[in-house]
């Protein structure tokens, strides 16, 4: 005992669970002092249950005059305030005696243990680097690969190599244990689950699971119906897997609809006693329909019968409309195996997938990292105020550079960043348990911002003034809050926090917002605001679709986003066009026709060259012939002959773009000379002799060689079959043999071919046979070979 604190004695009561194998050989990791572990334990093995009052018998009372605590971490606030309260009634104790729990919002203190969420305690650490009075921490459901789980698990690490009195165990219910162990340097202890024989059925709907509005309700009645069947004749309770809330109401009511009563919801948007009607024992058949929140982080009670839809909602970041939303695909295999295990944890039982053996088959084996497709913004806030960056800190997974660098533009538009060192307003931000967008509002506008802010939070769905929020988060939210300025509306305070997502209706009824996005609404009540605060937006399969929003008056809406004046020039259909433009964020204000400056012109003629390269030019043929040589010999020779797509055009184009950006017309420049300046000098000297322009044939004449790649990269010259009679080698430019057009008199292709020796030994031969009659006046000798070359007629000839 230390200071009247009193040891866990629960260990020996529930000894039967399988997770008490592992203690003794935690025990024998921990006696020496304190380690680093990785605890591998599959869903109802016990190890919420046992391993943190084990840990806090080890560590909390290891020869300190104070008890060192231990923190629990869970993914969902639900699963925190459950393991809470289980571990102080097994234990025999008030919850927060020993046992105590932190949730947003929700804090009972505990002595030994305290349980949280990852991003309760990253502010924790956030303002107390050490940890001060803690001796462990223990993260559990590490293999859900939530964002704040991740980016916790990194801080620890690093804090683990400072203090050699500091243990960080992560407990993990899938069999990727081995990777965390490696980012840990740690050991990794195994518990077996208990195995009761599972019947698994496959029984997949007529209809698809997800349709162009996500789930589709045909499904999720044919769930409904499946779990109907599967208790109409059994007392076993019932625990169904679906996405979200909505589709959670949906199954609901079509149970009642069929007749059962005790149907109850489980989900993180329940309040604390809603939660416990679903967690709670009762006597009797119960059915819980939960989201994924009841995979492995909760036990509920009496379940012998899983109902899986197979579905899942993660978030997906869109980086081109710089938005994120949550998107609905099938689970990971590893999360189908975790729900199929819930109906076996207490005796067989039976899993029904509404879904076919081939579709399990092509789920992802685990699930997919948040880090990689998650809103970086509250992250990058955290790794600012830790004073490090993701590349510098122990992550399983690094984020996407596009999403690391779209977080930290907004961060510095709030003023939480200030190049790459986070500001004062950054630090304490960085400590308020809101969203960064939502505090910088929250502190801009005061204590009135609180109740909209509180709403926002909250994910709301429609008109977010005609919501309300809980008095006791508002109460909170008003105590972190300076007092009010002035006063502000609820489409100022969503906007100040989102000013991105202000919106101005278009003409087809969809919403302009400052980021460019198009946006359609589907609140009835907000079809007539003009403009609009959007406090929530997701991105679906239809483009980008408002969930929630507030109405905004123009003149504020222009306040926060902020207006440029600027001019904007192009270069459409051969000359500059500019039109003075008055904007808020990508939102056109006005645009009127204006002349161009000389610097504006040039950029637009510049971008235009970028954009559609030389093809903007006209090319007489001399210049074109040139320009085909020129690209001839880059590819032939290379350097020093340069390449006209990468070239850069403000230097060889000049004069050409300075007299476009005073008025001249593409079509009255000659592209000649400025391919001349391209010539590299003094390498240009041997052009001619490199790369000749014309090719003289036996008959005398010269002909154009043409290098414009009609056939590829090989130079190509069109003649009549008589100007060659004599040619036995075909000519090569830059050891490319030419290809010869051969034509008829009438100047019609006879025959291709690049080797004149084989031609004249035999496919000349079936040539002749059908010209001679058809062109008498021409010479076709039997003997190509010795007859003399001639562009004339056999009369003229003679």
């Amino acid at each position: 005992m230390v200071s009247g604190i009193s040891k866990f004695h629960i260990v020996t009561s529930i000894e039967s669970l399988p997770a008490a194998n592992m203690l003794p050989y935690l025990q024998e990791q921990l006696v020496d002092g304190p380690k680093n572990l990785v605890v591998h334990a599959p869903p109802g093995t016990g190890k919420t249950t046992l391993i943190p009052p084990f840990v806090a018998n080890v560590v909390c009372f290891a020869g300190h005059s104070e008890p060192k605590k231990v923190i629990v971490t869970a993914p969902r606030r639900v699963a925190v305030r459950a393991a809470a309260r289980r571990l102080a009634a097994l234990d025999g104790s008030r919850l927060g005696e020993k046992v105590g729990y932190s949730v947003r919002g929700d804090h009972v203190e505990g002595t030994l243990v305290q349980f949280m969420t990852p991003g309760v305690l990253i502010r924790q650490l956030l303002n107390d680097p050490e940890l001060g009075g803690v001796g462990a921490v223990i993260i559990d459901e590490v293999h859900e690969r939530q964002l704040d789980s991740d980016l916790l698990l990194g801080m620890l690490a690093e804090l683990s190599e400072l203090r050699d009195d500091f243990s960080l165990i992560a407990m993990s219910a899938t069999l990727d244990s081995d990777k965390f162990a490696r980012l840990l340097n740690a050991e990794v202890l195994t518990a077996q689950a208990p195995i009761h024989p599972l019947e698994v059925i496959y029984v997949p709907a007529p209809a698809a699971r997800l349709n162009e509005r996500g789930v589709n309700w045909d499904f999720l009645d044919h769930i409904a119906q499946q779990t109907h069947t599967a208790t109409l004749n059994s007392d076993d309770s019932a625990l169904v897997f679906v996405p979200g809330v909505a589709e959670i109401n949906r199954v609901i009511d079509s149970l009642h609809h069929l007749g059962h009563s005790n149907v109850y919801p489980l989900h993180g948007q329940l309040s604390a006693a809603e939660q416990d009607l679903a967690l709670s024992p009762s006597a009797g058949q119960r059915i819980i329909v939960s989201t994924p929140i009841a995979e492995s982080s909760l036990t509920v009670p009496g379940v012998r019968i899983v109902v899986d839809s197979g579905l899942a909602r993660s978030p997906k970041r869109d980086a081109s409309r710089g938005m994120t939303g949550l998107v609905t695909t099938s689970c990971a295999q590893s999360s189908a195996d975790q729900r199929a295990g819930r109906a076996g944890r207490e005796g067989p039982g039976t899993v029904i997938r509404c879904y076919s053996r081939d579709d399990y088959s092509h789920f992802t084996k685990f699930v997919a990292p948040e880090i990689q497709s998650a809103d970086f913004t509250q992250a990058a806030l955290w790794l600012g105020s830790w004073g490090t960056s993701p590349d510098e800190l122990p992550l399983l997974d690094q984020p996407p550079h596009a999403a690391w660098s779209a977080a930290q533009q907004i961060l510095a538009h709030i003023g939480a960043v200030k190049g790459d060192a986070i500001t004062p307003l950054g630090h304490r931000l960085s400590t308020l348990p809101l969203a960064p967008q939502l505090g910088a509002s929250l502190l801009r506008f005061g204590e009135q911002a609180a109740e909209v802010l509180a709403i926002v939070a909250e994910g709301p769905k429609g008109d977010v003034d005609k919501h309300s929020a809980p008095k006791r988060e508002v109460e909170r939210l008003r105590r972190l809050a300076p007092a009010s300025v002035g006063r502000a509306s609820a489409g100022q305070i969503v906007g100040a926090a989102f000013p991105q997502l202000i919106g101005r209706k278009t003409s087809d009824g969809e919403y302009l917002l400052a980021s460019g996005t198009r946006a359609t609404l589907t609140e009835p009540g907000l079809k007539d605001a003009s403009w609009l605060a959007v406090a929530s937006i997701n991105r679906t399969h239809r483009g980008a679709v408002i969930r929630a929003a507030a109405r905004i008056e123009e003149s504020h809406a222009l306040e926060i986003i902020g207006v440029q004046e600027t001019t904007r020039a192009e270069f459409i259909d051969g000359k500059v066009q500019a039109r003075a433009l008055k904007t808020a964020g990508a939102i056109e204000l006005s645009s009127t026709p204006t002349k161009p400056s000389k610097d504006a012109a040039q950029a637009a003629i510049a971008d235009a060259i970028s954009r559609e390269g030389l093809a903007l030019f006209h090319f007489s043929d001399t210049a074109a012939a040139l320009r085909d040589r020129l690209a001839f010999a880059h590819i032939h020779l290379g350097e020093p002959w340069p390449d006209l797509n990468h070239a850069d055009p403000q230097m060889w184009l000049a004069p050409e773009i300075e007299a476009l950006a005073t008025g001249a017309r593409v079509h009255a420049i000659d592209m000649y000379q400025p391919l001349m300046r391209l010539l590299p000098w003094p390498a240009a000297n041997n052009f001619d002799q490199l790369i000749p322009s014309h090719l003289v044939v036996p008959s005398g004449h010269s002909h154009a060689i043409d290098y414009s790649q009609a056939s590829g990269s090989r130079p190509i010259v069109r003649v009549k079959l008589q100007e060659c009679f004599g040619l036995a080698e075909s000519p090569t430019v830059c050891g490319v043999p030419i290809l010869f057009y051969l034509l008829s008199p009438a100047g019609r292709p006879l025959a291709v071919t690049d080797d004149l020796s084989s031609f004249w030994s035999g496919p000349y031969d079936q040539v002749r046979a059908e010209m001679r009659g058809r062109y008498p006046k021409h010479p076709w000798p039997e003997d190509p070979w010795t007859a003399p070359a001639t562009a004339r007629t056999k009369k003229r000839s003679n």
